[in-house]
């Protein structure tokens, strides 16, 4: 990498850090007038909004969901498409994140059905949370990660059946550990045809 490719990196970091910057005095001046509970809640719509987007591009990108008929495969396919959407709303330098599939579930071919996969997303470092100290308005905080996730699964067209957080960050945790459990087989089913009208006598020859 050049040395203007280094200092235009830098640079893209530095406007991050001062639009996380802005949202966090954003936060702050939402909670100090109208309450926390009303900047928790806009803010989290917001970051969702932002999220279906981000899912649907990456989508597009990635193409139809895999139903290879082999869950692990797939899942990590899809374990993939989340880390490819935490890189596109957050840059690497502010955020230390990784997923692994902890559950392959069952379901996806070989007549078993549909079941349930879990895909765990570690996040060790996030620099939300500290622009939110550093504007002061840690306490009472809620932090938006399962809407995140929420978004970007709608986006990825994944149904999520469980979507929370283990551990946070937030609460003086080591790590945020967020489970997302989904519904596999990841694609949905082919729509059944519709039964053939069958001829009334009267018509018939």
């Amino acid at each position: 990498m050049s040395a203007d490719e280094v200092n235009q990196r830098a640079q893209t970091v530095e406007a991050y850090r001062l639009w996380w910057q802005h949202d966090a005095h954003w936060y702050q001046g939402v909670a100090s007038r109208f309450g926390q509970q009303a900047a928790n809640e806009i803010n989290a719509e917001a970051l969702r909004k932002v999220a279906v987007h981000v899912g649907q591009r990456v989508g597009r990108r990635s193409g139809p969901l895999p139903d290879s008929g082999d869950n692990g495969k797939d899942l990590e396919e899809l374990r993939r498409r989340y880390d490819e959407c935490g890189d596109r709303m957050f840059p690497r330098e502010l955020r230390n994140a990784s997923t692994e599939v902890e559950d392959e579930g069952g379901g996806g071919g070989g007549g078993e059905g549909r079941g349930e996969g879990l895909i765990v997303l570690t996040l060790r470092r996030n620099f939300a949370i500290t622009m939110v100290r550093m504007a002061g308005s840690l306490q009472g905080y809620e932090c938006p990660c399962t809407d995140i996730h929420a978004g970007w699964s709608e986006g990825l067209g994944v149904t999520l059946t469980e979507n929370r957080a283990e551990t946070c960050l937030r609460d003086g945790d080591k790590a945020c550990r967020l489970l997302m459990r989904v519904a596999t087989p990841l694609a949905p089913p082919a729509p059944s045809a519709p039964p053939a009208p069958v001829p009334s006598p009267g018509t018939e020859g």
